[in-house]
């Protein structure tokens, strides 16, 4: 039976410039190519829901706007339900500068727009698309307080909570007591928690600290050394990534949480299977072009796990 996935978050339209290298401060340099996408951590990860096969749906703002009709019909493409998509007629639809260079490395510039112009009334009325919902996913690139509007609201129907914690910046205390998945990478664990991820320990210790806040499962991906996990009932473990050849690494952390929330039991049961299948889902999204058309559908993911 697929998971029902709903995703409140950001609505990105990017804009890529392909170079070389990166500039040096003050240093104009020439970009061989510039090209545009949908995007946006909220909408790469629903498309990554989607297309793993979850039943969609998203909560979030676009402009009134080209770019915003362009991205509704990008979601509504990949299976994604837009009814929860609030038009802003007064901030124009999000937007990312993202350059990349020849490693597949890249640096990102945000214009939020409609995302960070959402306010907590907007999920007044998502107790429909709540019920008999898995889990709702949320990050950075909207307000907190909207967040933890929406995931008193998910408590209130029994659903799992995973909080993206990207962009990292401080979390509204009363939004982990109502986190039950925290999801960030090592160095935003680090500048949440003050805990420096060197080791084992170190992962557990902040394991420990989100715990005693609420939260009481912990995801920390470590780019090419895996992801760590941390469970009650000392349950905890890291699992390996796939070793690829990175041409964009753009939307692989969002697709990441969205290919993991369509495998994951909403008690977490199933952990380690799930963290495969999502590492082998983002492993596939960096050797495309692009954020979200270089998401994964099951089929490939499923065909690359089958490879071994």
């Amino acid at each position: 039976m697929s998971k029902k996935v709903v995703v409140l978050g950001s609505i990105n339209v990017d804009t890529t410039y392909h170079v070389e290298r990166f500039p040096q401060p003050g240093e104009t340099i020439s970009a061989k190519s510039k090209s545009s996408a949908p995007g946006g951590k909220g909408a790469n990860q629903a498309v990554a829901a989607a297309r793993s096969g979850a039943k969609t749906f998203f909560i979030g703002a676009v402009g009134s706007d080209s770019e915003g009709e362009y991205m509704l019909e990008a979601l509504k493409d990949n299976g994604v339900d837009v009814h929860h998509i609030t038009v802003d007629k007064y901030h124009g639809t999000g937007s990312a500068a993202v350059t990349l260079d020849a490693e597949g490395q890249n640096d990102i510039m945000i214009y939020g727009g409609a995302n960070q112009a959402m306010t907590p009334d907007l999920v007044d009325d998502i107790g429909d698309v709540l019920d008999g919902a898995d889990f709702l996913i949320s990050q950075f690139e909207t307000p907190q307080d909207v967040a933890l509007a929406a995931f008193k609201k998910a408590k209130e129907h029994n659903v799992t909570t995973i909080l993206n914690p990207a962009p990292a910046h401080d979390i509204l205390p009363e939004l982990l007591k109502y986190t039950d998945v925290i999801a960030p990478n090592e160095s935003e664990c680090a500048l949440l928690t003050g805990i420096a991820i060197t080791d084992e320990d170190s992962m557990l210790k902040s394991a420990d600290y989100f715990r005693k806040q609420g939260v009481k499962h912990l995801l920390i991906t470590l780019g090419s050394k895996g992801v760590f996990y941390s469970c009650p009932g000392d349950k905890y473990g890291l699992v390996p990534a796939f070793k690829v050849h990175a041409v964009d690494t753009t939307a692989a952390g969002d697709t990441f949480i969205g290919a993991l929330s369509s495998q994951l039991e909403d008690d977490l049961s199933n952990v380690a299977d799930a963290l495969v299948y999502a590492q082998r889902a983002s492993s596939l999204t960096v050797q495309g072009m692009g954020a979200m058309p270089s998401i994964p559908t099951a089929d490939k993911v499923k065909a690359a796990l089958a490879e071994k």
